[in-house]
């Protein structure tokens, strides 16, 4: 009796303490047709979990912004966006969702989608599982509570994850959404110079696509309509 309650306790523990970290990259190497081999084999090994780093849909691009704080770009993002007719996922974060209010309703209004990037931003693998619920779960009701919005797309912080924090993303009704492309925008004093990094995402575009931008970067408020002509020219749907 005693052995099997102690494999039940190391049982119950393995549920609920942290495990290690995963970082997700999408990579350098790529199939025929341009998508990141690494996405696609993130999607094979966690589609299970409702977690992908690209569409099925091979004639389509995704465009994404994480949402941590902001800027002063967003509202022009939005203006590109609304002229473009291009709907997009806006991740929010806890702090932002709060005290963003009019840029929110506004992206709600215009026909975007609102994603879960966790209440305070936490690498979720650091959390055990009740701490993973929380995170993803209170910024899930302050929405719906502030917004009368629903999310069903989460990104993890920090693009760590591990299998639990998937699982208790899908167990609360999400998707989580990781990606296939991305560039170096986040970092507000050493932005790319727009021509190259508009050079370098139209080049990398693949269908199936799902773009990782950061709206705090003012080269993506620069190229945005550019980018989206660009990436209709070459026959993608956004």
């Amino acid at each position: 009796m005693k052995r099997i309650a102690a494999l039940l306790l190391g049982l119950s523990l393995m549920q609920t303490m942290p495990a290690a970290a995963i970082g997700y990259g999408q990579g350098k190497a790529t199939d025929a047709d341009g998508c990141p081999l690494d996405a696609l084999a993130f999607d094979a090994q966690y589609g299970a979990y409702d977690a992908y780093a690209t569409t099925p849909d091979r004639k389509r691009v995704i465009l994404t912004f994480d949402q941590g704080y902001e800027n002063g770009y967003t509202d022009d993002i939005l203006d590109t966006l609304a002229e473009k007719q291009v709907t997009a996922i806006f991740f929010l974060t806890g702090d932002y969702a709060k005290r963003e209010t009019a840029l929110v309703e506004r992206m709600i209004a215009e026909g975007h989608m609102l994603g879960n990037h966790g209440m305070t931003h936490a690498s979720l693998p650091t959390l055990d599982g009740a701490g993973k619920r929380e995170e993803i779960g209170s910024l899930h009701e302050f929405v719906i509570q502030k917004y009368g919005y629903t999310m069903q797309y989460f990104r993890c912080p920090c693009g760590e994850y591990d299998e639990m924090t998937l699982e208790t993303a899908q167990s609360l009704g999400y998707k989580t959404l990781f990606w296939s492309g991305a560039h170096v925008d986040w970092l507000v004093d050493d932005q790319p110079d727009p021509a190259a990094a508009l050079e370098s995402l139209t080049d990398a575009a693949h269908g199936g696509e799902i773009l990782l931008l950061h709206s705090v970067s003012s080269a993506n408020a620069a190229i945005l309509g550019d980018l989206i002509d660009n990436l209709r020219a070459k026959g993608y749907t956004l």
